[in-house]
């Protein structure tokens, strides 16, 4: 019974197998969560970026998505039912699409969404009630799109929106309540748009927001004190890159809590008195790039908490001596690019906290009027503080290019027709502060060179006629006295390292003045021009480092002077800065401070120099650059620096060439390697040769095998041995013969000492293994 039934068993199972299979075949099929175009590897987040899609694709469970990810397709539309399954959606990306038109009912199942970014399309306009559904949205970005037009009606329902971006859009006004809808707003970019007009209104209900962005507009003026008025938790205002004219007083007043105000690139010509009333936790403040050629006095008297103040690239002619005293807590200050000619003393007394200070790219005329800011910024100097703050001179002409810091008050005379009641000293100031404590733009001019010795007629009382020698600072630079002068920051018995007379002063005619005017400001891009010409224009000492200046090298070296040359490419620079000057900066190897001395060569001279006064048998670094319109690079030039030790005492520079002798005795360590490997090589191939020669040749005749167990066999190999060479054609010769089965037969002929002689041996050989 039991093999009957499991045959039965056997025959109905594929009945029921092929059942089952049509059954399926039938059912319909399921469509897969991911679609086919996009990405799911991530759990709960479908990305569909980059994959050329023109709409929305459709998946088949879609509940557990949180992430929809669907930027950088050519989607043009969204319908209704696009994310009509996606209730569960915390994330929506649609950015960089070419989406001109929502649907009004396009996110009314999202109702859990909390980021939505439309930014980089093609909307022309938000529909009332789009973004209705959307109660718990906190981020929304509209940026980069054709938007001309706001309502109350565009941000209705969206109580929880914290971030808004509306930046490149083409708004060109906002209108009453446009943002009373968004109560806990905290962050919203309206920057890059048209707009030319605000509303009073504007921003009520945004009592909590902390950071507007209206910069890039077409703002010529803000009248309405109220404008800002509801904006009582406002941390930064960006009004910069606009076209404000005109502030009116007490236009920030309702802003208590603002800490940055940026007002820079507008055409400000002047400022009410009350302009920054009520900004007492103001930190920084920006008015740079702007039209403001004087300060009121009281402008700054509101801002006790003032931390930064950028006043650069404005035409500021003068400063009231009080108008930096009620900022105590100022660190930053920048007054660079102004017309600028003279500060007083005592604008700065009460700036304690003071870290930075930018006066650079000023028509600073170097007189009796500064020298209250010589004695303030040599006690800064002194204190290790400002040190990279310097002033250089453009009149008078006979001070031109020169740094207030290293001028006598002698030589800061009364301009002309005027007189100076500071009170003054006319004795000589201070020293200045250690080296250790200046920056690099502010050490030793090693070379002075007075009108006087360039033949110049006109001259000043302070250099004693058109004829006359150089003054006794200049000497002492020059090393022209008994004795040398100390260098500063090394120790007494350290000569003055000066440059020669020759090299440095050049021809009798006098030179150009070094400085020219005002120093333009960099391009953003490119510094390099090409000229008519062909030569580039460079108006950067940075640019000049790393382009035009090349092969630095040594030619002589002695025991206390040096002769560096160097390389310029063809170059051109602008008429208003003058031609290009070089410096050589130079110290000894391990000094605590880099380039404690430095030389300034005269202008159009050669691209060589000597150094002299050096430490014998001790090694120095020597750099060179540019100085262009009396401005130097910031950045030291490693590129373009060489070592290099000075001769002992005794040595002479017309002694050997120690680089010469190296090279030489290189070359003969090369040959005699050479060499050697050489007669390695030979005896090596002598004795393979030889080795062929004296090998003689092996004669095998016959072999025998000794294995006593295969005797029994021997009828059987002998036969079968036979056998084989029985197919054999025949040799013409007589095969050796076998008297044993152990015996392997191999034809005589092979051998060729077969003599009569061998022949015994071998008889002789097999009858003593004969059986």
């Amino acid at each position: 019974m039991e093999a009957p039934r499991r045959l039965g068993l056997m025959l109905l199972l594929p009945w029921v197998v092929c059942g089952g299979l049509s059954l399926l075949s039938r059912l319909p099929p399921v469509e897969s969560v991911c679609p086919e175009p996009c990405d799911c590897q991530l759990q709960q987040h479908l990305l569909c970026t980059n994959r050329g899609l023109r709409a929305v694709p459709k998946t088949a469970d879609p509940q557990g998505i949180l992430t929809y990810s669907l930027g950088g397709n050519f989607i043009a539309n969204i319908s209704a039912f696009d994310f009509h399954r996606l209730a569960g959606l915390q994330r929506l990306d649609l950015q960089y699409n070419r989406i001109r038109w929502l649907h009004p009912k396009a996110f009314e199942r999202l109702a859990l969404l909390e980021e939505l970014y439309l930014g980089n399309n093609r909307l022309v306009a938000l529909a009332p009630g789009t973004l209705r559904p959307l109660a718990k949205l906190r981020i929304l970005y509209v940026n980069a799109n054709e938007i001309g037009r706001l309502s109350t009606a565009s941000f209705a329902g969206l109580g929880s929106l914290v971030k808004l971006r509306l930046d490149g859009n083409a708004l060109a006004s906002l209108g009453e309540a446009t943002f009373s809808g968004l109560p806990n707003l905290l962050y919203l970019h309206l920057e890059s748009n048209h707009i030319r007009w605000l509303s009073h209104g504007a921003f009520a209900g945004l009592a909590k927001l902390r950071f507007l962005d209206l910069s890039g507009n077409q703002q010529s003026s803000l009248r309405h004190p109220e404008t800002f008025g509801p904006l009582r938790s406002l941390s930064t205002l960006l009004l910069s890159g606009n076209s404000l004219q005109q502030l009116v007083g007490g236009l920030f007043q309702h802003l208590p809590s603002l800490a940055k105000l940026s007002l820079s690139g507008n055409r400000l010509a002047q400022l009410a008195p009350d302009a920054f009333a009520g900004l007492g936790a103001l930190k920084e403040l920006r008015l740079d790039g702007n039209l403001l050629s004087h300060l009121p006095a009281t402008l700054l008297e509101p801002l006790r908490s003032l931390e930064a103040l950028d006043l650069s690239r404005n035409v500021l002619a003068a400063l009231h001596p009080a108008a930096f005293g009620p900022l105590p807590k100022l660190r930053e200050l920048s007054l660079r690019d102004n017309a600028l000619a003279v500060l007083p003393g005592e604008l700065f007394t009460s700036s304690l906290a003071l870290q930075r200070l930018e006066l650079d790219g000023n028509a600073w005329s170097c007189d009796c009027r500064l020298r209250g800011l010589k004695r303030w910024l040599g006690t800064r100097h002194s204190q290790g503080r400002l040190l990279t703050v310097f002033v250089q001179c453009r009149l008078p002409p006979a001070l031109a290019g020169k740094y207030l810091d290293y001028l006598q008050d002698a030589q800061l005379l009364p301009p002309d027709g005027t007189d100076c009641h500071s009170g003054a000293s006319p004795s000589s100031s201070p020293l200045p502060p250690a080296t250790g404590q200046q920056p690099r733009e502010q050490q030793w001019q090693l070379i002075l060179v007075p009108e006087g010795l360039g033949g110049n007629s006109s001259h000043s009382p302070a250099q004693g006629g058109p004829r006359s020698l150089p003054s006794a600072s200049t000497m002492r630079l020059l090393g022209a006295q008994d004795g040398p002068a100390p260098a500063r920051g090394s120790g007494r018995d350290e000569p003055t390292p000066t440059a020669s007379l020759p090299d440095l002063l050049g021809s009798s005619r006098p030179s150009p003045p070094l400085a020219g005017p005002a120093w333009p400001r960099r391009a953003r891009k490119h510094h390099l021009a090409p000229s008519a010409a062909g030569a580039p224009l460079v108006s950067d000492p940075c640019d000049f480092n790393k382009l035009f200046l090349c092969n630095l090298s040594v030619e002589a070296v002695g025991t206390s002077s040096v002769t560096v040359r160097w390389w310029v490419r063809p170059h051109r620079s602008p008429r208003l800065l003058g031609p290009v000057r070089f410096r050589l900066l130079f110290d000894r190897f391990g000094a605590a401070v880099k380039f404690q001395r430095f030389v300034y060569l005269a202008e159009r001279s050669e691209p060589s120099a000597t150094l002299r006064e050096l430490r014998p048998d001790t090694p120095y670094l020597v750099c060179v650059e540019g100085v262009l319109g009396g401005r130097v690079c910031p950045v030291a030039p490693r590129d373009h620096c060489v070592g290099l030790v000075t001769l002992p005492n005794g040595g002479t520079a017309g002694g050997p060439d120690q680089q010469l002798l190296t090279l030489v005795l290189l070359a003969v360590n090369a040959l005699l390697l050479f060499a050697a490997l050489a007669a390695w090589v030979s005896r090596l191939v002598r004795r393979k040769m030889q080795g062929r020669r004296q090998a003689a040749p092996v004669h095998v005749r016959q072999m025998y095998s000794t294995r006593r167990p295969l005797r029994s066999m021997g009828t059987g190999v002998s036969a079968d041995f036979s056998g084989f060479q029985s197919h054999r054609p025949p040799r013409g010769t007589v095969a050796c013969a076998l008297s044993e089965t152990d015996l392997i037969e191999f034809p005589c002929e092979r051998f060729a000492d077969s003599s009569s002689a061998r022949r015994g041996e071998d008889h002789l050989l097999q009858q003593r293994f004969a059986d």
